[in-house]
């Protein structure tokens, strides 16, 4: 029996502009797209899409924004792509996982979630990622086992991602722990503690820590002199603790919320999203603003990490 193969070209497709910023070497920065499409509110979403493509830029590198568009993965959006994921209504979120069945053959669109993002960055040859949290082991794993395709996906991609810890609502000593055990190597961007997202600060400590981007290539490059696995290097970069949470505050509402999702019900893959959207709502908004301000944080030392990685190769 004979098969058809699909051209890659079909299902992942590369901006005109970052097929040549890779061509040539370049530096290339990923950006995840669900921020746009589910973590922001219209049109404010379209202004940060096009604000974290900027800063990027500003730090000397080629922004690429990931989506799934008509089947297509595109990496990197133009004005119009950009537009469809902060507008178009029904828009899936679409997991690593996902990718095969929104593939061609059924022409769908969605926005990348962490785990797609790095995979098809990855695989269409970017080394530097840009996003706010990680995903990682949730709350009362024992009873549920729910762990984010996050930390899979990390244990076998070589990737750096830049991120400001994972999400505050998730077991962190539990996720630092499945980290350590999938063998992804965790480094803290100018800190000795891994960050809390939308705090400055987890209170968990990392095993290392790096002070510049070029530290940070140096350990990017080696990882492939070593060779082994391709696991990612995460680089934590905690928000500035004058743009943070109230950290009080912080783990008031998230108590909060964590009553309430128990309270109505909510698990699997709803809990996350409820968990968020509670946090937003319970703090007025600021829980989102100390989000942006990580992204903010995240997009700028992630293309200066890819100008001192392009530099050295």
């Amino acid at each position: 029996m004979s098969t058809t193969q699909q051209p890659i070209e079909s299902v992942l497709r590369p901006s005109g502009e970052v097929a040549e910023a890779l061509e040539r070497g370049a530096p290339v920065v990923a950006l995840e797209s669900t921020i746009i499409s589910h973590g922001l509110p219209q049109p404010r979403n379209l202004e940060v899409a096009a604000e974290l493509e900027r800063i990027v830029r500003d730090a000397g590198a080629v922004p690429a924004t990931i989506a799934v568009l008509d089947g297509v993965a595109r990496i990197g959006l133009d004005e119009g792509g950009l537009e469809r994921i902060a507008t178009e209504p029904g828009l899936r979120k679409l997991g690593f996982r996902d990718l095969p069945a929104a593939a061609a053959a059924l022409r769908v669109s969605g926005a990348t979630t962490v785990s797609a993002t790095s995979f098809l960055a990855a695989r269409a040859g970017i080394r530097v990622f840009a996003t706010g949290g990680l995903g990682g082991v949730h709350r009362g794993w024992v009873e549920t086992q729910d762990e984010s395709a996050d930390i899979d996906m990390l244990s076998r991609t070589r990737i750096t991602v830049v991120c400001a810890g994972v999400k505050s609502i998730l077991d962190v000593p539990a996720t630092l722990q499945r980290l350590e055990t999938r063998g992804v190597t965790v480094a803290g961007f100018g800190t000795g503690e891994f960050p809390g997202f939308y705090l400055h600060t987890s209170g968990e400590r990392v095993d290392w820590r790096i002070e510049t981007p070029e530290e940070a290539a140096g350990v990017m490059r080696a990882q492939d002199a070593l060779g082994g696995p391709e696991t990612a290097l995460i680089v934590a970069n905690p928000v500035p603790r004058d743009r943070q949470l109230d950290p009080a505050l912080h783990d008031r509402v998230l108590a909060e919320a964590l009553e309430a999702a128990e309270r109505q019900g909510v698990s699997g893959q709803a809990i996350t999203p409820f968990l968020l959207d509670y946090l937003v709502k319970g703090t007025d908004g600021a829980s989102l603003e100390a989000n942006l301000a990580a992204v903010r944080g995240n997009a700028r030392v992630a293309g200066l990490i890819a100008a001192a990685w392009s530099r050295g190769n």
